[in-house]
């Protein structure tokens, strides 16, 4: 293990003994890459760990920890009417657009954590695909093992599509319809008002990589620059499910035992979408320059949100479960990982964390292994399951078998040696990392409204009620002060 490395996360006294018997992940060749890729981890791994009793400190902690994650509901409730009448204006803007007739047709499909119910702390992030309906017959050419793609009109078409076209006539540009994207989106919040006349959005600028048109929402209130909510509207094109899933792709994610076969066929039955966004690589030819990458948001909704092995799960309290909450502890785990580790951990996301999770889900499928009070169990198991597979240096798409998330490529052998180490001290210490985090403040965007859907709880006062409060207090000051001075003149 580099010294470096392991210096970042002990202290001097322990770097001899923990970096004993310890490697780095092999950096597999190709062949052998894709070779892995094919396996499935093994089950049994990281059982032995599991069945260890856990400390009654640690389950209490991890079960208030898992309480203390959800979002309060008055946030979400101010957060979502914020957030609804931005998308609802949105849509009718483009389908009243007269000067792009192609996003005429658009429709939303929201996805992310926030629609999955598995948002941590605040409702702060919301992601939302803007459906663009494809033609009937389109030709999807695969570019690096079933991740990313051109796109090609089958026959040339009278559609307002055709203007987003490649010189060749057949080949859609995915820089040209998030350009296009961004365009409208600045064209409509000339205006548009947010309903609290206190908030304003703005759109970022575009990022290197990111298929999002993304915007941000702050106070007008002294030129305040604090984030308060973030929203990502991606461009999606929508293949018809007449036309199938790409070959890489078509038998479907591994749930047979999981939710059943039956369900498998539902899900590839369902349509495929495609972002805008750019292989990585040198030297592309611009026809690669022009790549979509296949997405499964909509499908990892259905499975998170439909998640038992008996169709009951999580309906009723008696048959409540503890997966989501296991996948809330490991999005934190990362996110703190990140946040104090942010040069060495910068790969990783909590897409890795996700794809974990499914992963176990299709190999521990039966409903009464996440029964309620195995809570603590079931995270550790996660934890190990992710530090098992950064360990090997493979971690297969859960729908792209094909495409490893751990390759080299995409996450460098040497993070991935840390990320290691940084597990294992994790669970070795009792996950202080998380143990020590300070809780999270309300999101304070809620202000006077008649609607009782913006009214604030009493241990929760909105800034504005703050304000109002030190105004009154600061005048009252300055009026008895006045009078104290009154009193000493006329005395004198």
């Amino acid at each position: 293990m580099d010294r470096d490395v392991k210096g970042s996360l002990y202290e001097a006294k322990h770097r001899k003994d923990d970096s004993r018997g310890q490697s780095s992940p092999p950096r597999p060749t190709p062949a052998r890459q894709r070779q892995k890729t094919l396996q499935k981890p093994a089950p049994e791994e990281g059982s032995k760990l599991v069945e260890e009793p856990v400390s009654p400190e640690l389950t209490s902690w991890i079960k208030q920890n898992a309480k203390d994650l959800k979002i309060r509901m008055t946030d979400r409730r101010w957060a979502a009417e914020v957030v609804n009448d931005f998308q609802d204006n949105l849509l009718k803007f483009l389908k009243g657009s007269s000067d792009q007739p192609f996003f005429q047709s658009a429709d939303f499909l929201n996805s992310g954590s926030y629609f999955e119910k598995v948002k941590i702390h605040n409702p702060d992030e919301f992601d939302m695909m803007l459906k663009l309906p494809a033609p009937s017959r389109i030709i999807m050419t695969e570019l690096d093992g079933g991740l990313f793609y051109r796109i090609d009109l089958a026959r040339p078409a009278r559609s307002p599509i055709q203007a987003f076209t490649l010189e060749n006539g057949h080949t859609l540009s995915a820089s040209r319809i998030l350009s296009e994207m961004h365009r409208l989106v600045r064209k409509f919040l000339k205006n548009y008002k947010v309903p609290d006349e206190g908030f304003r959005w703005e759109v970022n600028r575009k990022r290197l990589g990111s298929p999002a048109v993304t915007l941000s929402l702050f106070r007008n209130e002294m030129r305040s620059d604090d984030e308060l909510i973030s929203v990502d509207v991606v461009p999606a094109l929508e293949i018809h499910s007449s036309q199938g899933w790409p070959l890489a792709v078509r038998n479907g994610p591994d749930v047979d035992n999981w939710l059943g076969k039956k369900v498998r066929q539902e899900i590839k039955s369902l349509p495929c979408f495609f972002v805008p966004k750019r292989l990585k690589g040198r030297n592309l030819s611009e026809e690669a320059k022009e790549s979509w990458r296949i997405s499964f948001s909509h499908v990892e909704k259905k499975l998170i949100r439909s998640h038992g092995n008996k169709k009951t799960c999580c309906e009723s309290t008696a048959t409540k479960c503890c997966r989501k909450p296991c996948l809330m502890l490991l999005k934190s785990l990362i996110e703190g990982l990140k946040q104090r580790f942010p040069k060495e951990l910068d790969h990783l996301c909590s897409y890795h964390g996700k794809t974990v999770f499914l992963h176990t889900l299709s190999i521990r499928f039966d409903d009464s292994m996440w029964a309620p009070q195995q809570l603590p169990a079931c995270f550790l198991h996660l934890v190990w399951a992710l530090e098992r597979h950064a360990r090997a240096g493979l971690l297969p798409h859960f729908f792209v078998p094909n495409c490893n998330l751990f390759s080299t490529a995409l996450l460098p052998r040497k993070a991935l040696a840390f990320l290691v180490s940084a597990l294992e001290e994790q669970r070795r210490e009792g996950l202080p990392l998380l143990r020590h985090q300070a809780p999270v403040p309300p999101l304070r965007l809620r202000s006077y409204s008649r609607d009782a859907s913006y009214e604030t709880l009493a241990d929760e006062p909105s800034i504005l009620t703050t304000e109002h409060s030190l105004t009154n207090k600061l005048l009252l000051l300055i009026a008895f002060a006045v009078v104290c001075v009154v009193c000493v003149l006329c005395y004198m």
